[in-house]
């Protein structure tokens, strides 16, 4: 089986039959001017003879008197001198007086399209045995100028080919051996460059990757979308184009005038490396891990996978909430068991108004606490999360209290969730970051401002450390413990944060971090339509 060429010889073989054929052609070219030159050359001397001859004072006296012999002799003389075919003198009535060729004698000469005998001279071609020579005639006037008393007409023959070749073989040859050399060594150095930008593969393995670049690009579940310097699209699978909704058309366009979330282009358009980065689009939550693309040293763009988190984050969210009643249950349980037991020793010991003066100074505590949510709480849910979360609270040693400009209303369900996840979390991690602090405390405050739900927490914890601000929403980071250890756990160290910022951004909204005496956690969700009146 005959191997097939690879692709640098295919070119290599292509140029070289462009570069023979090129210079067969000039060649060509270069032999027919050649050729042109000769015949008017050849054209130009004939004129010349007859011309001279023609003038002659001699010639015209000798045609006048009939003088054939001196005429016979001049014509050969002009002829041996010149070099020419034939030489011919004939009166005005075309009659044959002298020429080298004794048959024509006497005989009517042929003037073709010739003017001679009307006065003027004449050069054209005529067709003689073995090709075509030229022909020039000049009139022979009386000597004293008067009439046209006949004609000399000269004859020489065209050079042959091989004779062109042999004339313009010098100059050509030279010529023809520069090109060749330019052009086979052109050649060379194209098929080497192409070798190297296609890194050395072939037309059937070139087409074979981008098939199953493609099949792949599509295949996967993740959207990809790369970008080129100026922040076009230079590639994007089905995927991105559902996850984004943009345009089928996508493909060259700049990114701006796709209609993308500002948030998302903001991901994809950074300079920097984006690994995980949760983002909010038409109610959808992705992450989006984007990474600079370069090339020989020097950058040619981006390429960034996106993930569509939406139903994860339904997902986390209920296993949040089982989570914090399951936490509330269990500190409850241990908060009464507690109490339980103090209340028993008090009465063993025979103490019964100290035991009611215990129960009622719990009773009093829990109520004023409930008072105090209710009164500034009035969505249910996240009211009933806030009394939840004291117990939590009280176990670990922490004063849980609401700040006195706190005044929530009812949410609609969808809404109501959504804050509970975020009061939850950031409560828990408050509580956390207080727990170890001098004075414990946590301070929840929550309202409605411009079509707002604004969350926020405070705690006497050690506060975020400064350059962390924004890696804490990531998953997985913590400032307490390893995170490594714990984010698998749900509600771990690392998820509830994470979490946190996956449902504000789901909604359109944000969370922030910074520190000022504590920990200032501000979360905010925009209420929209989910907003329900009191």
């Amino acid at each position: 089986m005959t191997r097939r060429l690879s692709l640098a010889g295919q070119l290599l073989a292509l140029q070289v039959v462009i570069v023979c054929v090129v210079l067969v052609g000039v060649a060509a070219v270069t032999v027919a001017q050649s050729t042109q030159r000769a015949e008017q050359t050849e054209s130009a001397r004939a004129l010349e003879v007859a011309e001279t001859l023609s003038n002659s004072r001699a010639t015209r006296v000798a045609l006048e008197r009939n003088q054939l012999a001196f005429l016979r002799i001049a014509a050969e003389n002009s002829r041996g001198y010149s070099g020419s075919q034939d030489v011919v003198v004939a009166r005005a009535d075309r009659t044959v007086l002298a020429s080298a060729d004794p048959g024509r004698l006497g005989k009517a000469l042929d003037l073709g399209g010739s003017s001679a005998l009307e006065g003027r001279s004449w050069t054209g071609d005529v067709e003689v045995r073995g090709g075509q020579a030229a022909m020039a005639m000049s009139p022979v006037y009386a000597p004293d100028g008067g009439d046209v008393l006949g004609l000399v007409a000269v004859q020489r023959p065209y050079p042959g080919i091989a004779e062109g070749l042999s004339a313009a073989a010098p100059n050509l040859l030279t010529y023809l051996g520069l090109a060749s050399v330019i052009g086979f060594g052109g050649s060379l150095l194209v098929a080497r460059r192409v070798k190297r930008q296609t890194l050395g593969l072939e037309p059937a393995e070139i087409t074979g990757l981008v098939e199953h670049r493609d099949a792949m690009l599509h295949g996967i579940r993740e959207g990809v979308v790369g970008l080129d310097l100026h922040g076009r699209v230079t590639l994007v699978n089905d995927e991105a184009i559902r996850l984004l909704r943009i345009p089928g058309d996508a493909l060259g366009r700049p990114l701006e005038e796709l209609g993308v979330a500002e948030e998302v282009a903001e991901a994809l358009l950074t300079t920097g490396v984006e690994r995980d980065r949760a983002v909010g689009t038409a109610g959808r939550v992705l992450v989006v891990n984007r990474l600079p693309l370069t090339s020989r040293g020097r950058s040619i763009g981006s390429v960034a996978t996106l993930r569509d988190r939406t139903e994860l984050l339904e997902l986390r969210r209920e296993l949040d909430l089982n989570r914090h009643v399951t936490d509330t249950l269990r500190a409850q349980a241990h908060e009464f068991d507690n109490r339980l037991h103090t209340i028993a020793g008090l009465i063993e010991l025979g103490e019964a108004e100290e035991a009611v003066r215990f129960v009622h100074r719990i009773s009093t505590s829990r109520s004023e606490f409930s008072s105090a949510v209710t009164a500034a709480v009035h969505d249910p849910a996240i009211a009933a999360l806030l009394v939840a979360k004291a117990s939590q609270a009280a176990e670990l040693g922490v004063d849980l209290r609401i700040a006195p400009d706190s005044a929530l209303p009812v949410l609609a369900p969808e809404l109501s969730t959504d804050v509970a996840t975020v009061v939850g979390n950031l409560v828990d991690n408050a509580m956390d970051a207080a727990s170890d602090a001098a004075q414990r405390w946590v301070e929840v405050g929550l309202g409605l401002v411009d079509g707002e739900v604004d969350v926020v927490v405070r705690d006497s914890g050690p506060g975020v450390p400064a350059g962390m601000e924004a890696e804490v929403f990531r998953r997985g980071v913590s400032t307490k413990g390893s995170a490594s250890q714990d984010a698998a756990v749900p509600g771990g160290r690392g998820i509830g944060l994470s979490l946190v910022h996956l449902v504000c951004a789901r909604r359109g909204g944000n969370v922030t971090a910074s520190s000022a005496d504590g920990s200032v956690f501000t979360a905010r969700l925009p209420a929209g339509p989910a907003l329900v009146d009191a």
